[in-house]
């Protein structure tokens, strides 16, 4: 079996150490070593860390499973709650220590770098459209209340859900998602 490019390794290993370690204490010596790769290598697929830290919020989307929410095969409900349980499934099998990358940069890098804080916007409108997608078909079915407009009913819970990732973090407890999932589904959608 062929070796996978030199670049896909640096972007895996990028992205990994941005996750567990976040931004600022994310070498690229230390990102080149987890590749496997010379370190020299880094600037011949990059030309700043800054500039992978972009490719990495990129796959690290890819890896979300957002287009999830766009299913017209799964009832709009039941693609909300699937989604968000799989992330809270990913944090806590890593043992709720790393939280959303776009969260993660939200708070650590974005005041200091407006190619990254552009990404992680981007990431973030990406998102909350297709979750607004998925609330507004939930509404025209009348299985999620219709008095909250769609776009707005999203962005806010993307900021509870970063703010859940928060807290449970900071308890290392699962308890956080319980009650985001207690308070969106049988509250906040519920027809």
């Amino acid at each position: 079996m062929a070796r996978r490019s030199m670049r896909e390794e640096i972007v895996d290993a990028a992205l990994a150490q941005f996750h567990e370690k976040g931004f600022n204490a994310a070498a690229v010596k230390d990102i080149t070593d987890r590749a496997g790769v010379p370190k020299g290598s880094f600037y011949n697929h990059f030309p700043s860390k800054e500039a992978l830290a972009i490719v990495a919020l990129e796959r690290y989307g890819e890896q979300r499973r957002l287009t999830d929410l766009a299913d017209p095969g799964v009832p709009p409900v039941e693609r909300i709650r699937k989604h968000f349980e799989f992330l809270r499934d990913d944090v806590v099998e890593h043992g709720i220590t790393r939280g959303c990358l776009l969260g993660n940069f939200g708070t650590e890098i974005v005041d200091h770098s407006d190619p990254i804080r552009t990404a992680v916007h981007e990431g973030l409108v990406y998102w909350s459209g297709l979750l607004a997608g998925a609330i507004d078909e939930g509404q025209k079915a009348g299985e999620i209340r219709s008095d909250l407009p769609a776009d707005q009913a999203a962005r806010y819970l993307l900021s509870a859900w970063e703010g859940t990732l928060i807290q449970a973090r900071a308890d290392k407890s699962q308890a956080a998602f319980e009650v985001f999932f207690a308070l969106t589904f049988d509250s906040l959608l519920k027809p």
